[in-house]
């Protein structure tokens, strides 16, 4: 299964390659929304992932490959095993990844710490269903999903998997569950944001730093290119 994954990822990288997607172009300017400069994130760092594949002889292609040729990429890009990183989160779930290959070697040098990195970034990934998870101890989120299940799945109604979207969507307005959930979302959050305080500023910084190198990186490369085309 873990295989499979990983072939998806290296034919999705390679689609945002051949894109168009890795080319670096200038940072954002400091007004910049977030979606901008997380496309600017993004896009150096796939420009990075690309040069390091590049210094090992490699290139990211949508071509089909042969097993030995496919598995030395997925090893390029994400490592060999056994996995150095490794954050339990507090619903008991692991998160592990490699520090070795391309992805981990071009996160290194935006994050600085790519450990630090890691656990920042699981921790902050991970915060809204964090607080969407303590939402169902609340009495009245429990009551709202009691009544949502009843109008979903009512009893002695047959039932085959998940009640279709338009019918759970009805159930959710009904039920009061969608309102409740949009009352506490945002209290669980500020929580667990508070709880996770330090990882939360440590993503915050690293983040910052991350855009500061990607600005520079872009500015180096459109200045070459500018010198080579003159």
């Amino acid at each position: 299964m873990r295989h499979g994954i990983r072939r998806a990822l290296v034919t999705a990288a390679a689609a945002l390659v051949l894109a168009g997607c890795a080319t670096v172009r200038p940072g954002p300017s400091a007004g910049a929304t977030r979606q901008e400069q997380d496309r600017l994130l993004k896009t150096v760092e796939q420009s990075l992932v690309v040069d390091c594949l590049g210094d090992r002889g490699l290139t990211l292609t949508t071509r089909a490959r042969a097993p030995a040729e496919d598995r030395r990429l997925q090893v390029a890009l994400f490592g060999s095993d056994p996995r150095e990183l490794s954050l339990t989160l507090t619903s008991g779930l692991t998160v592990t990844a490699n520090s070795d290959g391309c992805v981990a070697t071009a996160r290194a040098s935006l994050y600085g710490d790519q450990i630090r990195w890691f656990h920042a970034q699981v921790t902050v990934d991970n915060l809204r269903a964090e607080a969407q998870a303590r939402m169902k101890d609340d009495p009245a989120h429990r009551a709202a999903l009691d009544r949502w299940t009843r109008c979903a799945a009512p009893e002695g109604v047959p039932r085959e998997g998940r009640p279709a979207p338009a019918l759970a969507d009805r159930c959710s307005r009904e039920s009061g569950l969608a309102d409740v959930r949009a009352r506490l979302e945002p209290v669980e959050l500020a929580a667990v944001r508070t709880l996770h305080h330090d990882q939360v500023t440590t993503y915050e910084q690293l983040r910052a730093r991350a855009l500061r190198r990607a600005a520079e990186l872009s500015a180096t490369t459109t200045t070459t290119k500018g010198n080579d085309a003159s």
